[in-house]
């Protein structure tokens, strides 16, 4: 989900009674979905750290990301969780290297942060992520996340004074290798009982959508629909650079990867990069069909309308 607004009126300092304020107000979805914020702040007039500067540049000031591991940035490094991934070759094609991130490369927040001049956001839970070093926004996701009473968590962000939201429905998690392992999907296809459960889940959440657009017309709430996004990649997946869909680059079965394996070679051929989540490759497909889809991938409108209005 993602939440954007104008600038503030009144100056917007970000203490840590803030910070915290916030990440108790917000939700986190499961395996699959992420719940993004994109909140316009004011722009302060302290000297900046170098990650803060042109500020102009976009036309959001912040972004604040929830979720799960599919966009953890390095929440999990500082938890008591199993869920780690701060170790090679995760972070291979990554500038700064293993960094908590479950992926060899960039996840699609950061993509899509790329294509709005943020830089990459600091996990919430590093104790370094305070005053101006989360000006402009913070990644509140962490592995292992679940669901909570959606409703209600809007409200609350609505109160707090979020405007926009960018909500992505499930992907077909029952394509992923670890879903069809565990259910020993056969040869060529993938764990259809969980894609149906998905399916379900995603009507019910476009639904919301329209709902909460309806009963919050100061506010705009967008849908976009990752698992359309991604079945078109799994259904067509040369046409979108990919020669494996059916196992993972690093890992195998129902695992993640290990430290220090070796990854496969051809990475950008390669749809997943463990038995979970995407590769960069493919996040940077979905972060396209996020920023500039049609009413199909994004509804009522896609990521890049929703940050210039």
């Amino acid at each position: 989900m993602l939440l954007l607004s104008k600038e503030c009126d009144q100056p917007a300092t970000m203490t840590n009674n803030v910070k915290e304020g916030l990440c108790a107000a917000l939700y986190m979805l499961c395996a699959g979905c992420c719940v993004q914020a994109l909140f316009r702040v004011l722009r302060a007039d302290a000297n900046l750290l170098p990650s803060q500067v042109d500020v102009g540049a976009s036309p959001v000031s912040a972004i604040f990301a929830f979720g799960d591991s599919i966009v953890d940035s390095g929440n999990t490094n500082y938890l008591a969780s199993i869920a780690k991934s701060n170790y090679w070759p995760y972070g291979c094609d990554f500038r700064q290297g293993p960094s908590g991130r479950f992926c060899n490369g960039r996840t699609v927040i950061d993509i899509l942060g790329e294509r709005l001049a943020i830089p990459y956001l600091p996990a919430f839970a590093d104790p370094a992520a305070i005053g101006l070093r989360i000006i402009r926004g913070v990644n509140y996701a962490s592995a292992g996340a679940g669901i909570l009473d959606v409703t209600s968590r809007h409200w609350a962000l609505y109160n707090v004074g979020l405007r926009k939201f960018f909500i992505v429905g499930l992907a077909p998690i029952g394509c992923t290798p670890n879903q069809k392992a565990a259910r020993q999907a056969p040869e060529g296809r993938c764990a259809d009982y969980v894609n149906q459960i998905i399916g379900t889940f995603n009507e019910g959440l476009r639904s919301l959508v329209t709902q909460l657009n309806a009963n919050h017309p100061a506010a705009i709430f967008v849908y976009f629909n990752a698992y359309g996004a991604m079945g078109d990649v799994l259904n067509n997946p040369a046409a979108y650079g990919f020669s494996v869909v059916d196992r993972a680059c690093c890992g195998l079965g129902e695992v993640t990867c290990l430290p220090n394996a070796i990854p496969c070679p051809n990475r950008n051929q390669y749809l997943f990069w463990d038995a979970y989540h995407t590769t960069e490759a493919a996040n940077a497909i979905l972060a396209q069909r996020a920023f500039a889809g049609p009413p199909s991938d994004c509804y009522p409108i896609n990521f890049q309308q929703l940050a210039l209005i």
